[in-house]
């Protein structure tokens, strides 16, 4: 298990990165989607791959990468609720 700080660098990181990936993909030009498939594909995929990749960790640094990738879907899943808000009203 990686040091408390380690885990939550890379959290921090991950949520930011979330973030960026979020405000970046509004900016492409993407088909139409149902929001709730979009939020369901945001925030289950990353979820998922973390977990599993935090559960067959053998090592700090895949501990470490599995936070990262459990931390994306809540930076994303922001922008996307921000987005649905400021659109939809």
């Amino acid at each position: 298990m990686p040091r408390p700080w380690l885990l939550t660098s890379a959290m921090l990181l991950g949520v930011a990165v979330g973030l960026l990936g979020g405000t970046a993909a509004l900016t492409v030009e993407h088909a139409r989607m149902r929001p709730d498939i979009a939020i369901a594909l945001v925030t289950g995929f990353p979820c998922v791959v973390g977990l599993l990749v935090v559960l067959a960790a053998r090592r700090q640094w895949l501990t470490a990468l599995g936070a990262f990738i459990l931390a994306l879907a809540p930076g994303y899943f922001g922008v996307l609720a921000l987005v649905e808000v400021v659109t939809r009203g």
